[in-house]
């Protein structure tokens, strides 16, 4: 993946993550991602950076998502 379309990723969670705690009035854990100090707009960090914040980030909104779900999903299709 380029580094263009893994800052295009990072703010495409960043704006889920918003999404989600405006709909479910809840926050999102984000200690490990904010630790990283890397945002969408932060073009001059690296690709690596990029990487590791869109993986924290992503990991953090799972958690939160799972933390509050109360029905079982059926692992196939109706």
């Amino acid at each position: 993946m380029k580094k263009q379309e893994l800052i295009h990723l990072h703010g495409l969670l960043a704006e889920v993550g918003n999404h989600y705690e405006e709909t479910n009035d809840e926050s999102i854990t984000l200690d490990e991602y904010n630790s990283l100090g890397v945002r969408p707009t932060s073009i001059h960090k690296s690709k690596t950076d990029h990487k590791a914040a869109v993986f924290a980030l992503s990991k953090a909104i799972t958690s939160s998502m799972e933390a509050t779900e109360q029905e079982t999903v059926a692992p196939t299709a109706d």
